[in-house]
């Protein structure tokens, strides 16, 4: 298949420069003169990339506005912008309004090509992320009803109206970049970026070319702008994930950014200032980190304006049958295969399991039920994986010893049954007597009774503290 390419310029001469080249290497091309001309051509033929010219004669558009209705209306395709009278500032302010590239005239034939190469890539990649948006936004949602989950979603919308700084605490596998990206979403900012960095993968020696971006002007005098993560964040957010192992020496570069405002371009002289929103996420104890130090408590204050606790599968269990049946649907859609069901056992026993891995944890065991019994439609006890029975075997075990129960009376082992069998309830529904008394059928105060009686600890849910 022949690759289209719009072509905008009222030059005659270029277009037709432009359209020989392009031909010649096996794209389709088409050149227009005017704004609306071209509009009329993307709006029905969906090329794959646009060659704009900046400098317009039209009275309508010029470049860098027809630029902007370009990526109003279709935000992901690729416009490499091309001008005669090019600076650094016409080059950046193409690149923030969303240009795939700026090249200057007149322009090596094989650097046009290696950009609309690059750009075609670019388009190619764009539609088949398109097609999987539906996956990735499924996702930003969170599941369950518990009351730690309700007043999870109420920070969430309460944090989103501001722009402070968050840092969100939790164990690994929580969903702390979900909780990010709900932020961003519900934002003033959702319509911006939410680029995420990966602490773990920074390095001091490409940190600066990551984060500030680089200009170069080459002997035939064409502008090369890199753009580095604040300013294609700009006016969005920026998502720090694994902060705790982000090494010490870009720590302090980070700081100074946050607290100047404004950083500059390797090869660049002027200052950049940008609007980005920083929420950091950390799976280990960072004060405990800044006693070792490993991390910096300048930028750990300056980070954690407010701090944000998701709380483990494990302290809010009754979330798990949602997350189970959101899981279960996903991951059927996914393969095109009929909606399985978790049966009430597996379900129960699910329930009472600890999850060290939490709901990253679940949602592969998820997967691995449906891939190794592909024909199953309700999902059974045996259909889990072993390290599920074993875990809650060996808490029935502990108490329900074969040669403990040979030594008892009748009545002694009726106690010790009843002891085990309670114990697991309660911790499936998080030491909640009115939920686990209702579904062992008994009245509450006469569970109460029973849990006293036995000398069975009532155990309280976590929660997470409310952010003030």
């Amino acid at each position: 298949m022949a690759y289209s390419i719009l072509i905008l310029d009222d030059q005659e001469d270029i277009c037709q420069l432009l359209c020989s080249i392009l031909e010649d290497e096996g794209y389709e091309a088409h050149a227009v003169a005017t704004g609306q001309e071209a509009l009329d051509y993307i709006s029905v033929s969906r090329p794959h990339l646009v060659i704009l010219d900046v400098w317009l004669k039209d009275m309508r558009f010029d470049g860098i506005h027809f630029l902007e209705v370009i990526k109003q209306t279709y935000p992901n395709l690729p416009v490499v912008m091309i001008s005669g009278h090019g600076t650094v500032e016409t080059a950046v302010n193409s690149l923030q309004k969303g240009a795939y590239d700026f090249i200057e005239k007149p322009f090596k034939t094989e650097r046009l090509l290696n950009i609309v190469a690059r750009g075609i890539e670019f388009s190619k990649l764009s539609e088949e992320l398109e097609m999987l948006r539906h996956e990735v936004t499924a996702v930003e949602d969170l599941e369950g009803t518990s009351s730690q989950t309700a007043l999870l979603k109420q920070n969430i919308e309460r944090l989103a109206k501001n722009n402070s700084r968050i840092l969100i605490e939790g164990p690994a596998g929580v969903g702390k970049e979900t909780v990010a990206r709900l932020i961003h979403k519900n934002s003033s900012r959702q319509s911006k970026p939410f680029l995420v960095v990966n602490c773990s993968n920074l390095n001091g020696a490409s940190f600066e070319l990551d984060f500030f971006g680089k200009e170069e002007k080459s002997e035939s005098k064409d502008f090369k702008i890199t753009l580095g993560l604040l300013e294609r964040a700009d006016k969005g957010t920026l998502y720090l994930d694994n902060l705790q192992d982000m090494p010490l020496e870009t720590q302090s570069k980070i700081l100074q950014v946050i607290q100047e405002q404004k950083f500059h371009r390797i090869g660049g002289q002027k200052s950049i200032h940008v609007d980005v929103r920083i929420i950091s996420a950390t799976a280990m104890d960072l004060q405990k980190r800044i006693s070792e130090g490993l991390f910096r408590q300048d930028l750990y204050y300056r980070l954690n304006v407010v701090s944000l606790d998701v709380p483990s599968l494990e302290s809010r269990r009754e979330d798990i049958k949602s997350f189970i049946e959101f899981f279960a649907n996903k991951k059927a859609e996914k393969i095109g295969a009929p909606p399985r069901v978790f049966s009430k056992e597996a379900v129960a026993i699910l329930e009472t399991y600890n999850w060290p891995g939490n709901i990253r944890q679940l949602e592969n065991l998820v997967e691995w039920v449906m891939i190794m019994h592909p024909n199953e439609k309700s999902v059974k006890l045996d259909h889990l994986p072993g390290e599920i029975h074993l875990s809650n075997q060996k808490d029935v075990e502990d108490v329900m010893d074969a040669k403990l129960l040979l030594s008892l009376q009748l009545k002694e082992a009726r106690e010790e049954f009843e002891k085990t069998y309670i114990a697991l309830h309660v911790r499936r529904f998080n030491g909640n007597i009115s939920k686990t008394a209702n579904a062992i059928g008994m009245e509450r105060t006469a569970l109460h009774r029973k849990i006293k009686l036995l000398n069975l600890p009532e155990e309280n849910s976590k929660t997470p503290v409310e952010v003030g």
